[in-house]
């Protein structure tokens, strides 16, 4: 395949048709707008909301003491569910109702999330796109923040790959946090991998025909959802209604357990595989798939 924007032939045509597929689901947002975030809006939603995400994800929320009650933290989470990544919204509302509306709690999320019919809800609860000057942002001004480092490589893995916290070796989070000196709370969580049939990441496909290069995106994932069957890369689906259990684990400050110079391979390691030994425990709780 030609390199060239001139070539001709199958490669830059399949890469046409891909890149023009993936841009129709994520065009361009401005980068985060902090002020989108409006805690009347919260207020008034809260109880609808929670009403419906109860009915149909069945959510159990564990551990919210261990959020520091006051001043800026780093919560970082596991992606699960792909484009609709249902601990996205159950997190808001959980800390939300827990901490009250007035707290400043945001989330960095991928453009695709930014793009799907959840979006302007989203917005309203404090989901901006995952720039790093969003989250310096927040945690300068002593928000609470909300981060997957795994994005889109964690939140399309297969299905079968449920029980695993894979960052794919991502670190900046805990760049973020040293130098903000917040402690880090790791959110596990449990469930959306089942509200679709996700088949395989694509991230091969992805690499080969330069996405990741053009537009930063490191797959092109093969789901089988509701109610269509195959779904377009990056498109909406119906979730199933997969039962969701999220834990927050107690908060870690990084120089005070690792010095303050650390290193970022061995507290990376030591993050995650808390957070894998936790994913484990609650995979062996559930008894059938989407049931829980």
């Amino acid at each position: 395949m030609s390199g060239e924007s001139g070539g001709t032939g199958v490669g830059p045509a399949v890469l046409s048709l891909v890149t023009g597929q993936v841009k129709r689901f994520l065009p361009r947002l401005r980068v985060g707008n902090l002020d989108d975030r409006d805690p009347d809006a919260i207020r008034e939603m809260l109880p609808g909301m929670w009403l419906l995400i109860t009915a149909w994800f069945r959510p159990d929320v564990r551990g919210l003491h261990h959020i520091p009650a006051k001043g800026p933290a780093l919560i970082v989470g596991n992606h699960t569910g792909g484009i609709l990544s249902p601990e996205v919204l159950i997190s808001q509302l959980a800390v939300t109702s827990y901490f009250g509306a007035q707290r400043p709690f945001y989330q960095l999320a991928h453009r695709m999330v930014l793009n799907s019919p959840l979006a302007p809800m989203l917005r309203k609860f404090g989901t901006v796109e995952a720039d790093p000057e969003n989250g310096h942002t927040v945690l300068a001004d002593g928000g609470l923040l909300q981060v997957f480092p795994g994005g889109d490589y964690e939140v399309y893995r297969p299905t079968s790959q449920s029980a695993l916290v894979d960052f794919d070796r991502r670190k900046g989070f805990l760049r973020l946090a040293l130098k903000h000196d917040v402690p880090i709370v790791p959110q596990v969580t449990i469930g959306g991998q089942e509200t679709a049939l996700f088949l395989a990441r694509g991230d091969n496909i992805a690499r080969f025909l330069g996405l990741d290069r053009t537009m930063r995106i490191k797959v092109l994932p093969i789901v089988l959802s509701a109610p269509f069957g195959i779904t377009l890369p990056f498109a909406p689906f119906i979730p199933l209604p997969a039962k969701i259990t999220i834990s927050y684990l107690p908060p870690i400050d990084l120089r005070a357990t690792y010095g303050e110079d650390p290193d970022l391979d061995k507290v990376y390691d030591d993050v995650v595989g808390q957070m894998q030994d936790v994913l484990t425990a609650l995979q062996a709780e559930r008894k059938l798939p989407v049931l829980g």
